[in-house]
């Protein structure tokens, strides 16, 4: 996701979703693994997990601030792989 970290917001991120998605096991009908994990599965509602960035003269066209984040709050699988494409552009 792209989003502007620094200053607290990435913890006012977290608390958003925490009050969205909570970790309480009686919340979800999906229970296995961690505690909350169901919350894990309706995450990618709120946060798609792919991400379109133009790169413009070689450099990813981002606002001043922003930032690409990786969110993964399941800590069930704690490697994980990240793929990038790029397209040529015309």
């Amino acid at each position: 996701m792209v989003v502007e970290i620094g200053a607290g917001s990435d913890d006012d991120l977290m608390a958003a979703l925490d009050r969205l998605l909570p970790r309480d096991e009686s919340a979800y009908v999906h229970r296995h693994g961690s505690p909350g994990h169901g919350a894990d599965h309706v995450l990618p509602l709120l946060v798609p997990p792919s991400l379109t960035v133009p790169v413009i003269a070689g450099r990813l066209a981002l606002g001043t601030w922003q930032s690409i984040c990786l969110l993964d709050p399941n800590p069930d699988n704690p490697v994980r792989s990240v793929r990038l494409s790029f397209v040529p552009g015309g």
